[in-house]
């Protein structure tokens, strides 16, 4: 794999300064978009994995955290505004992209880390592999079955599913009507904000928009039919958890639904692990941002070197 680093004149999501890390698989270029803001150590924000992920997720907790700390939001490959390239999206791409991009910019030195959603068992690997790249590990609303399987999907049709929206015309199709803007503020409204007012038009016309970049669906299909899932069992993840050797916190939210709270309580009662009860569901970490960094600011803080 080869890497490279270069700035570029994209807008700027989170109100900072945007750079692209140009990263090699298997002959395969993908232009990887990042965003930092503000001053000090680095904190790096890893969005959560969905069909609209993006790093602009992570603007309202990168704000609170830029007075402090230089904020580092990613776009990983096939999201936002990274390129899409029809790849393998799975497991093994995204755990070689988050080894090669954190060891590549921050020099292998220690870094706190907050992930959202389903970028958090990907953290915990890193973080199982190599106990020294991060300080401190925040997990807001961690999850780790795609929506198809926590639906109870097996594999099988899951996988056909994948393969059908990879298709030229079909595919294409079927992922139109998975992300038409209504369909995209049902989902926000099932399982994703609390509060329906903060669905405008403007909102749910910027998260379709993020959609139809030139090879959207790939890595999206991927994510939906659970082909993204870095473990299979709730005992891998925690598996996970009790390998690694830094402090965790992990954010809970209260509305979200019954089984994915479980999995987050889960992690929450293993030794060593802080956490916390917030308001909010699986998309807390865009839609609440004061409330979480409030309660994060000062577990990150413990990190600061005098």
């Amino acid at each position: 794999m080869t890497t490279g680093f270069s700035s570029i004149s994209n807008s700027a999501r989170i109100g900072g300064v945007v750079e692209q890390f140009v990263w090699n698989r298997e002959d395969q270029d993908f232009r990887i978009v990042y965003e930092s803001l503000g001053q000090g150590s680095p904190v790096l924000l890893f969005p959560a994995f969905s069909t609209v992920s993006m790093r602009s997720e992570m603007s309202g907790i990168a704000k609170r955290l830029s007075s402090e700390y230089k904020a580092v939001a990613v776009d990983f490959p096939g999201f936002g505004d990274s390129g899409r390239p029809k790849a393998n999206y799975g497991p093994a791409l995204y755990r070689d992209f988050i080894e090669d991009f954190v060891l590549t910019t921050f020099e292998k030195k220690p870094v706190s880390v907050i992930a959202a959603g389903h970028s958090a068992p990907y953290v915990l690997w890193l973080a199982s592999k190599y106990p020294n790249v991060f300080s401190r590990i925040v997990l807001v609303a961690p999850t780790w079955k795609g929506p198809l399987a926590v639906m109870g999907v097996n594999g099988i049709l899951r996988n056909l599913i994948q393969q059908l929206i990879r298709l030229p015309i079909i595919g294409q199709a079927l992922y139109k009507l998975n992300t038409l803007p209504s369909f995209l503020k049902f989902m926000y409204r099932r399982h994703v904000y609390v509060d329906a007012e903060k669905l405008t038009p403007n909102f749910i016309q910027y998260k379709w928009e993020s959609t139809q970049q030139p090879g959207g669906r790939f890595a999206p299909a991927a994510f939906v039919t659970g082909c993204l899932d870095l473990v299979s069992r709730r005992s891998d993840l925690l598996g996970l958890v009790r390998q690694v050797s830094v402090p965790i916190m992990v954010v809970i939210s209260k509305s979200c639904p019954k089984s994915s709270r479980q999995e987050m309580e889960a992690i929450a009662n293993l030794p060593r692990v802080e956490s916390v009860l917030l308001e909010g569901s699986l998309g807390m970490h865009e839609e609440y941002p004061d409330m979480i960094a409030e309660e994060i600011l000062p577990f990150l803080a413990a990190t600061v070197s005098p």
